[in-house]
């Protein structure tokens, strides 16, 4: 036990010293006792997360009790679990190793976008192409299935028509889960 826990943390220092001299984070820390807005963690976060393969697609800051969460959404065309594991470590020793989260017990969450997360991205339009979606907004409530995308126009198939939209008119996206198996044309 006592060699298998030395090895695990001589691999965690080593990753960490190599994710923190690759993009010199160090240099960026504030030393206080205070904690670094959510923006500061974002710009101190987005190169190691972008380190493992991923990108930061949402860092959110809440309380829960004297604790608090940390919770930060990655995001990429193929995820690997295995990606948001070394992610979820790397942002993890980077956290302990500074002291950008100021003197505050915390915990960290590390999870892919979930499939119930809105659409605010261009690049979630993209990604989701195929997909069947639920759109609200000032010229339009409807269930279609993306089509393509140009930035800013969406291709939604809405009862076997085409019909554009422009996302900056649309508030609300919720991915609709389909449970079939599409057949080869689709």
């Amino acid at each position: 036990y006592t060699r298998w826990l030395t090895e695990t943390l001589l691999f965690r220092r080593n990753f960490y010293f190599q994710i923190k001299s690759q993009y010199n984070c160090k240099s960026k820390l504030k030393r206080s006792k205070t904690m670094a807005s959510v923006s500061e963690l974002t710009e101190l976060l987005t190169p190691i997360v972008e380190a493992v393969g991923l990108e930061l697609d949402e860092l959110k800051l809440s309380k829960a009790g004297k604790y608090r969460v940390l919770e930060i959404s990655v995001d990429a065309d193929q995820i690997d679990l295995d990606q948001v594991a070394d992610a979820s470590r790397a942002i993890g020793l980077f956290l302990d190793e500074s002291d950008v989260m100021g003197e505050q017990q915390y915990t960290l969450e590390v999870a892919p976008r979930g499939v119930d997360s809105p659409l605010t991205k261009p690049v979630h339009w993209q990604r989701n192409i195929g997909r069947l979606v639920k759109v609200a907004g000032d010229a339009i409530n409807e269930t279609g299935r993306i089509k393509d995308f140009q930035n800013p126009i969406v291709t939604l198939e809405i009862n076997g028509k085409n019909r554009e939209v422009d996302i900056n008119s649309i508030t609300k996206t919720q991915i609709q889960v389909e449970f079939k198996k599409l057949s080869d044309a689709e």
